[in-house]
């Protein structure tokens, strides 16, 4: 099995899924951990250097951050059944607690935190919502906490791919610190798939090949991207989501499209 690949399982007595360090990673900015509560049960941490996007995946919670406390919040059954998440931006140097009040699906993003920013709540209503592509390369993303909104590292953004597209393509990367052209941006994917019995398909790999890997991904699996293009395809009858996180030395996404495919984009 590929180390860029992280198999869903059942959650631990805590409720812990899947954790991602820089250190498991080997890489030197994204986190990601991926909690399944059950009503009652409850996740706290400090965040200490690092900022935290808080993302209810499906069902509702009470979330106090940081000296603010919201109840009820969130309410989709899950990533296919609702137009946006709510979300919590968590500032570093902060505590927060999550208590599930329905059984819930908790991603909790990570990044180095810095600056002067405030804990907010982002609503479903305050997340963009537009599609990209066309024809079998259609997809629809929620951007959760776009670098137009204030943070100091962390880019979080939700895709959902209609069964049989293809989506983070044609292929592109971002894993140069070369800007304007590229940022360098490492990259989280946390997958579901609907019906859940299906799958998709995702392959990262670099022009020299020095890196090529294709992953079968199924639901609930994690995969990482530290550097190279990583399209996906969603198989035939069965629709992808992902949530992605990227981070990197500069908040910014500027992505490089391989060259032997910008002939798609024309048009």
């Amino acid at each position: 099995m590929s180390e860029l690949l992280l198999k869903h399982h059942a959650p631990d007595a805590a409720g812990l899924v899947h954790r991602v360090t820089p250190a498991s990673a080997g890489w030197g900015h994204v986190g990601f951990e991926l909690w399944r509560l059950r009503p009652g049960q409850s996740v706290a941490q400090a965040t200490g250097v690092r900022e935290a996007c808080l993302v209810l995946v499906g069902g509702r919670a009470d979330i106090e951050a940081g000296g603010e406390r919201w109840r009820g919040l969130g309410g989709r059954a899950g990533p296919f059944s609702g137009p946006s998440p709510c979300s919590v931006f968590q500032p570093c140097h902060k505590e927060f607690r999550v208590t599930a009040t329905t059984e819930l699906e908790l991603a909790v993003c990570t990044a180095p935190g810095g600056g002067s920013h405030a804990v907010r709540l982002i609503p479903p209503e305050a997340v963009a919502v537009s599609s990209r592509g066309r024809g079998s390369n259609v997809r629809h993303v929620r951007d959760i906490l776009p670098e137009s909104e204030p943070a100091h590292a962390l880019l979080v953004v939700e895709v959902v791919t209609p069964r049989g597209n293809w989506s983070s393509y044609p292929s592109h990367k971002h894993d140069r610190a070369a800007l304007p052209e590229e940022s360098l941006l490492e990259e989280v994917y946390y997958h579901r798939i609907h019906p859940p019995q299906g799958f998709a398909l995702q392959r990262v790999y670099t022009d020299d090949r020095t890196l090529d890997v294709a992953m079968a991904v199924e639901d609930g699996d994690v995969t990482l991207v530290p550097r190279g293009y990583h399209p996906c395809a969603a198989a035939h009858g069965y629709d992808l989501y992902y949530l992605n996180v990227m981070a990197g030395p500069k908040r910014i996404w500027r992505f490089h499209t391989e060259p032997a495919h910008r002939w798609l984009l024309a048009g």
